[in-house]
């Protein structure tokens, strides 16, 4: 099996509610079952029993998520919300479904992930995509067909994968391919960022996708397939201004894939500057 250097580890971020902001971090234990402590917590709407996300409800990333401390894997470590407002409540006082569901406008209540559910998230097919019409990125639907929800990754509050890479080689493509806009990977909310260096002609995630990364020791990305993105990569957040360019070059240029979703291969502790080697 081929091995070869493709780069170094340039960020890594855990979001400990679903579809609030997070934190990035210089360090993270990544098990089978992702990074120790993403996702950990999210909110449900009452009104239809369905998960909520940021693909639906902008205002989520109004909303931040962190750890008091370090999480360690089957204990319970307090998470901290920061609201809208800049006050601060624990996900697990009593008060805080409320607290929270006032300040987002709708009637919420925060939960913690079940291993044994498989839940469904909500979302709005006239505005999942932005302002790119969904049969561009979905053609067997359009926007009267596409269903309102979608189902989560079983025991899990992820989406699609338990583990999302994306290259910054791929984010200076975009960049040049839409020179008006800010291709911050905040916007995208990679469990890891890769640095590729000052290359930026093409998706560089293309050439990951029949292979493995090794990232640092022993931590393996396997099962990579192309992450399909939505509305939540235009909406503003910390200084980043509401930008649907960001979803319309991506459609138009990758079918609005950007970077990859992934499994865990091997676990391991992964740092800021660990080397990422391609083996295929």
């Amino acid at each position: 099996m081929a091995r070869r250097l493709i780069g170094r580890v340039a960020a890594l971020a855990r979001y400990p509610v679903k579809s609030m902001l997070g934190e990035e971090l210089s360090e993270t234990e990544i098990t089978i079952g992702g990074a120790v402590g993403d996702r950990a917590w999210a909110l449900r709407e009452i009104a239809t029993g369905k998960i909520v996300s940021a693909k639906k409800f902008s205002r989520m990333f109004e909303f931040r998520a962190s750890y008091d401390s370090q999480p360690s894997i089957g204990a319970t470590t307090p998470v901290t919300i920061q609201l809208p407002s800049g006050k601060t409540i624990h996900a697990d006082d009593p008060e805080a479904s409320e607290v929270v569901s006032a300040a987002l406008g709708r009637i919420v209540r925060l939960e913690r992930v079940d291993s044994t559910k498989r839940e469904r998230a909500g979302i709005d097919p006239a505005t999942v995509f932005g302002d790119v019409p969904v049969e561009k990125v979905q053609p067997a639907f359009t926007a009267a067909t596409l269903p309102d929800d979608f189902g989560l990754a079983r025991g899990t509050f992820f989406d699609s994968a338990i583990m999302h890479v994306i290259a910054t080689g791929t984010l200076r493509h975009l960049a040049r391919l839409a020179p008006g806009s800010v291709f911050d990977a905040r916007r995208f909310r990679p469990s890891i960022l890769v640095d590729t260096g000052d290359d930026a002609d093409s998706f560089v995630e293309d050439g990951w996708l029949e292979g493995i990364l090794e990232v640092g020791e022993t931590m393996r990305v396997i099962k990579m397939r192309p992450a399909l993105r939505c509305v939540m990569t235009t909406h503003p957040q910390d200084g980043l201004a509401q930008d649907f360019a960001i979803l319309r070059a991506a459609a138009f240029h990758h079918r609005a894939n950007v970077g990859v979703f992934a499994a865990v291969g091997a676990p391991g502790k992964v740092r800021v500057g660990d080397p990422v080697h391609l083996a295929s």
